[in-house]
């Protein structure tokens, strides 16, 4: 394992029972490329899997996740993600256009899809769940520093397409993606400056999109992150002051982003030192509690125990109403999840509906079984 961080987050992760087993790589800058970069250059395995700061991965994420190399053609593979209430998507699959602009693509939401780029549109993946053979992104360079937090996976998509190569989509292999505060957002995910979504979008459209298309890109673009702001001030998130001022960091954004060097991308460098596979692996069984809210306290008790003697716990709390469903994965360790005996998980489904404790309890563990091994026979 690699962790790529500011001294803030190593002295944080010292607390972790397998420090000493990481590979550490201190950065301080705020370039997301150039971290990824001084991972891939620490990488000595065949593959590099990515996850961001602000996200946890379901503990079947990276045999997913790796599974989808199983052609020797594949590059890279994107899996799903998962938005902040635990249950419902923020990112399946999508592909991509010279521009940046991303659309959805129907795949098999539980086979892997081996997909080859069409009509100039490459396959996305995203930064917070993706994986890349580390020869193929070496020899391309990595990522490119000039987008220093966006845009930046899907310029290589781009370039991965442009060399040949196909991609898989591995649906069963999800990441859970919060919003961590920032400099640049709130975790409410509303948006503090906007300046190197307009670099970037301005860098994306010189380097892969035709020169007659970037000035109708970039007014879209200026519209979309207008609504954006326009959203948040109407739900009470920022002022209406506000909205001109985030709108004038995206034009400055843009105006750097037409001038920032494209500089040529070197061949990363090898490891310096060889593939170190982690002593400190959890197998341990996977353990359900479930019980009422008035057990809480009692039942956090009993799973934090469970934790700590190396087992895996998913906690069920299901209070007698109906409302929706939420999951979390506390600093203990513990897969919770909280809602209403008769509400629903998949907000596809419905509001309401009767079920027993039982049921309901069965129901949720059959729709977990492929990503925490649940033995669903006895449920």
């Amino acid at each position: 394992m690699i962790l790529v961080a500011d001294t803030d987050c190593i002295a944080s992760a010292k607390a972790l029972p397998f420090f000493e087993n990481i590979k550490i790589v201190e950065f301080n800058e705020a370039n997301i490329s150039a971290a990824r970069n001084l991972g891939i250059a620490e990488a000595a395995g065949e593959i590099v899997a990515f996850i961001d700061d602000d996200a946890v991965s379901e503990p079947t994420w990276l045999r997913y996740l790796i599974s989808g190399f199983h052609d020797a053609d594949v590059v890279a593979a994107g899996g799903f993600v998962i938005g902040r209430n635990g249950i419902s998507f923020q990112w399946k699959a999508r592909s991509v256009d010279c521009c940046g602009v991303a659309s959805a693509l129907e795949v098999d939401p539980e086979k892997i899809s081996v997909l080859t780029p069409q009509n100039g549109r490459a396959i996305k993946t995203e930064g917070t769940n993706m994986a890349l053979r580390r020869d193929a992104i070496a020899q391309l360079g990595g990522f490119d520093p000039t987008f220093r937090f966006y845009l930046d996976e899907t310029d290589v998509n781009f370039r991965l397409m442009k060399a040949g190569y196909r991609t898989a989509i591995v649906p069963l292999a999800q990441v859970h993606h919060g919003y961590k505060a920032s400099a640049t957002r709130r975790s409410d995910r509303v948006p503090m400056d906007l300046f190197e979504i307009g670099a970037s979008i301005a860098v994306f459209l010189r380097k892969h999109a035709p020169d007659q298309t970037h000035e109708a890109s970039l007014t879209s673009a200026r519209s979309e992150q207008k609504q954006r702001a326009l959203r948040h001030m109407v739900d009470g998130r920022i002022e209406p002051r506000d909205v001109g001022r985030l709108m004038a960091t995206f034009e400055r954004g843009v105006e750097d982003g037409k001038v920032r060097s494209l500089d040529a991308m070197d061949f990363l460098v090898f490891a310096r030192s060889g593939f170190e596979p982690m002593p400190q692996q959890v197998f341990g069984e996977q353990v359900v509690l479930s019980g009422r809210p008035w057990d809480r306290t009692a039942l956090l008790a009993k799973a934090d125990s469970v934790v700590k003697s190396g087992k895996r716990v998913s906690l069920f709390i299901f209070s007698t109403t109906a409302r929706a469903h939420r999951v979390q994965f506390t600093k203990q360790g513990i897969w919770m999840q909280t809602g209403g005996l008769f509400g629903r998980s998949e907000r596809s489904g419905r509001r309401f509906k009767l079920r027993s404790r039982r049921q309901k309890l069965s129901l949720e563990l059959s729709r977990l079984a492929k990503q925490r091994d649940f033995k669903t026979e006895g449920a």
